[in-house]
């Protein structure tokens, strides 16, 4: 039995310790787990701050990349502006000094037409009232000596 006993004392020795054991245990780990929630805190307070200065520069950054550009588009824009600006009106100048000589050119035309025109009347209403009058005048003598009973002559010639 004595052997018996020790293995019991021992049993009840390790049995009656153990809560003592257990409740350092315990209380390390709840101290552990403060400690640890404490550093995690930090650190995410340190990487939160950390990001929101990153992304404030990047932000920063940009802006001035955006307004940057933005001014470099609006100075080229205002420079192809003003090249559309010279070549329409460089382009309006040639066409209106086209359409200044073609109106020119056409009136000139439309001038010297009319005027033929109206030299190729003229003539054809000069010999038509040359042929009209002296149709006029020969019918008119020969009315006339066939009424006066006129001979026939050389300015009266038989019909």
């Amino acid at each position: 039995m004595n052997a018996k006993n020790l293995l019991l004392g021992a049993a009840l020795g390790i049995f009656a310790m153990a809560p003592a054991a257990f409740a350092q245990t315990i209380g390390q780990d709840m101290k552990n787990a403060g400690h640890d929630t404490a550093q995690g805190t930090k650190t995410a307070a340190h990487d939160t701050a950390h990001g929101t200065k990153v992304a404030t520069h990047k932000t920063v950054e940009g802006t001035k990349t955006v307004g940057h550009d933005t001014a470099h588009g609006a100075t080229v824009a205002t420079h192809k502006t003003e090249d559309a600006g010279r070549t329409v009106g460089h382009d309006t100048a040639h066409g209106t000094k086209v359409v200044t000589h073609k109106t020119v050119e056409g009136t000139k035309t439309a001038g010297r037409d009319t005027e033929h025109g109206a030299k190729v009347a003229t003539h054809k209403t000069e010999d038509a009232g040359r042929t009209v009058g002296h149709a006029t005048v020969h019918g008119t003598k020969k009315t006339v000596h066939t009424i006066d009973g006129k001979p026939e002559s050389d300015s009266n010639p038989p019909r």
